[in-house]
């Protein structure tokens, strides 16, 4: 089933995409919740003549996108958290974590463009990957330390 994606879905796409997706998921979970719709002949022009007004905006927005990775990149995190006599963490490091530390230095960035790909088990320095634009990923380092 083709459906076209009104909303960026991690590990689906992003908006304005063309997908295939297995039937059960685009009419159980995308079309209702409005993340999709069906890709029909008429909906297809819809999404070309979209992608045509919209070249310019996303252009600005892609530039935007470069910049604030720009900013990313020279940035180290600093992280408290609980730590215990083995060194391990009480609790976890979050994308929220992330994104307010990032927002204290002035940069904003939604937490959910944030993955934090391995395990944080202690103190340490650790890699976070942002999602900036569908052509724009950067990776910010963060340094758990105790509280």
């Amino acid at each position: 089933m083709e459906v076209i994606l009104k909303t960026d879905i991690k590990g689906l796409g992003y908006k304005n995409d063309m997908v295939t997706v297995k039937p059960g998921h685009g009419r159980n979970y995308l079309i209702p919740q409005g993340y999709a719709v069906l890709a029909t002949a008429s909906n297809k022009r819809i999404l070309e003549e979209n992608i045509k007004q919209a070249a310019h905006k996303a252009e600005k927005i892609k530039t935007k996108a470069k910049e604030l990775a720009g900013k990313i990149e020279g940035v180290t995190l600093e992280i408290k958290a609980k730590i215990g006599d083995s060194g391990k963490i009480f609790g976890k490091v979050t994308t929220l974590q992330i994104s307010d530390a990032l927002a204290e230095k002035g940069i904003e960035v939604d937490r959910k463009k944030i993955s934090i790909s391995s395990p944080v088990t202690g103190a340490g320095e650790y890699t976070a990957e942002v999602d900036l634009h569908r052509e724009v990923k950067t990776e910010v380092k963060f340094s758990v330390v105790a509280e």
